[in-house]
């Protein structure tokens, strides 16, 4: 006997969040290398510092990060290069996202 409502064996969702978090990609290690430098459009890095080169997911986080590492020079968000914007496009024909290639590693927050 357990006591104090314990379960005594995994219920199915909390394997299946185990099973989740180790077979899918969330973009760290070697493989996410692609993703966080914004390689591949639709990788985590979007925006770039252009004083240190740090890249930032969107504008807000890069305005923190200036005003944190560089709080004499003023923000200028035109001078921020979208990464982006700058990879090519893709042809007409190739729209279609290829199934073998991996999706960008985002996970969202655990709290619901």
């Amino acid at each position: 006997m357990t006591g104090k409502a314990k379960p005594k064996k995994h219920t199915a969702k909390e394997l299946a969040a185990k099973l989740d978090a180790a077979t899918t990609n969330r973009g760290g290690g070697k493989a996410g290398v692609a993703d966080r430098t914004g390689a591949v459009k639709g990788g985590h890095a979007k925006m770039e510092c252009p004083l240190c080169k740090v890249t930032a997911p969107d504008v807000k986080s890069m305005k923190i990060h200036h005003e944190a590492k560089h709080p004499k020079i003023p923000f200028d968000e035109n001078k921020i290069s979208n990464l982006h914007a700058s990879t090519p496009a893709a042809a007409p024909s190739t729209s279609v996202a290829d199934p073998n290639k991996p999706k960008p590693g985002i996970r969202g927050s655990l709290k619901k």
